[in-house]
């Protein structure tokens, strides 16, 4: 996801020469300043004091060590942390409180440009700030603000993780068609663009997509088939709940790793 980031924020014309990265691993940092061209340090010292912006871009498990090592030698720069799960207010605590923060959830079409990111600020962001993490992150995708801080965790499970689940129904799309006898390249590329289409058409519709279902649903026909098999199964009410274990599982994250002091 940083690398994503990064790649995007080259393409908004920000100046490689102007990103710093903080690796511990050497060779990350030999690769990220060959592909990339930006600086990459082993530790925050040489990078944060002179910043901006401070990114903490690490897995939830590694966020109370990098904000450790970043919290002496920060200053009044905006943090920005897209740790699935790890509240502001923890992460507060583990910069010695800290409170120029926002918390961020992109995805993984950010790879792409075409990610989606939900963003909360604590009570202490400027106006500016908000606005400098909304730049950011539309440099891969779209944004959208909760006012509420749990609202993340709902966000993390329906959009983080969202991608997983459109894979998960593609794999099915497309074993369903290699069963049918079609090509594998064929398979693939229907099912892909049926999805593509489907969200591009929804997105430009003022319709509900209940409506737009129904629209392609004849009756007695190829999709009501189909669709009648999903509802036998409850396909729906399972995905629902699938998506409210993600959630849940955010927020057990965030309780589990915010006891670490």
């Amino acid at each position: 996801m940083a690398t994503a980031m990064i790649g995007g924020m080259l393409q908004q014309n920000h100046r490689a020469a102007d990103i710093c990265v903080i690796e511990v691993s050497a060779e990350a940092r030999e690769r990220l300043g060959r592909e990339l061209g930006v600086q990459a340090h082993a530790t925050p010292a040489l990078a944060v004091p002179g910043a901006d912006l401070v990114i903490i871009a690490v897995k939830p498990q590694q966020v109370r060590d990098a904000a450790k090592s970043v919290a002496p030698v920060l200053k009044d720069q905006l943090v920005i942390t897209i740790a699935a799960g790890i509240t502001a207010g923890t992460l507060s605590r583990w910069l010695g409180n800290y409170r120029n923060i926002v918390r961020a959830m992109p995805n993984t079409p950010a790879l792409v440009r075409a990610g989606i990111t939900a963003l909360f600020a604590m009570a202490a962001v400027s106006t500016a700030g908000r606005k400098t993490a909304s730049e950011l992150l539309e440099a891969v995708g779209e944004t959208v603000w909760v006012d509420n801080e749990e609202h993340l965790d709902a966000a993390t499970a329906l959009s983080g993780s969202g991608p997983a689940y459109v894979f998960y129904f593609l794999e099915a799309m497309q074993e369903a068609g290699r069963k049918l006898g079609l090509p594998e390249a064929t398979a693939r590329k229907l099912s892909e663009q049926t999805f593509l289409g489907a969200a591009k058409l929804a997105m430009q519709s003022d319709e509900t997509p209940r409506a737009l279902r129904a629209r392609v649903t004849s009756k007695g026909g190829t999709t009501e088939a189909a669709l009648q098999v999903m509802e036998s199964s409850a396909i729906s009410t399972h995905l629902v709940t699938a998506i409210e274990a993600a959630a849940a599982r955010s927020r057990e994250l965030g309780h589990e790793l915010g006891r670490v002091e």
